[in-house]
């Protein structure tokens, strides 16, 4: 197995099978003509590369993701972090997102029905598409750094 693979592996372990992640996730917003960083906390579900969001279309990471969809974030307490592009997948109720729906549902099953109004259109996924990661294990002994678009481990 490659270290690119290894790495795979820790983070579908660590985040994966329907996990409730809670990440910090930052993103960019315009502010007195510059940009600035926001960051806040969300609960995200993590599959094939993909942390999933449950939001609303109102929401300031909605609204920023949809001015500039490059964005990061960090899995908390997991030393796990990195870049990927922001992308709002629409009404949870799209046909689209069925699958992806029951997903979220059973990941964020203790909180889902009181923090989503599905029926309101607004309710929306947003997805990070993960570009980059760097994680490490056994407080920095281990480290990688992956390139999710060329599935490769970078220097």
């Amino acid at each position: 197995m490659s270290r690119y693979e290894d790495g795979i592996k820790i983070i579908e372990d660590t985040c994966g099978n329907g996990k409730d992640n809670v990440i910090a996730l930052a993103t960019l917003e315009m502010t007195d003509g510059k940009m600035q960083p926001v960051v806040r906390d969300v609960n995200a579900f993590y599959e094939d590369g993909v942390f999933y969001i449950t939001s609303t279309a109102t929401s300031g990471k909605a609204r920023q993701i949809a001015a500039n969809n490059n964005v990061a974030f960090a899995v908390h307490f997991e030393g796990i972090s990195g870049k990927g592009i922001g992308d709002n997948l629409g009404w949870v109720l799209d046909p689209k997102n069925a699958d992806l729906r029951l997903k979220l549902r059973k990941a964020f099953s203790d909180w889902y029905d009181a923090a989503n109004n599905e029926q309101n259109e607004d309710c929306i996924v947003l997805a990070v598409r993960i570009s980059q990661v760097s994680l490490f294990r056994d407080h920095g002994a281990v480290r990688y750094n992956l390139d999710f678009v060329n599935k490769t481990e970078a220097e």
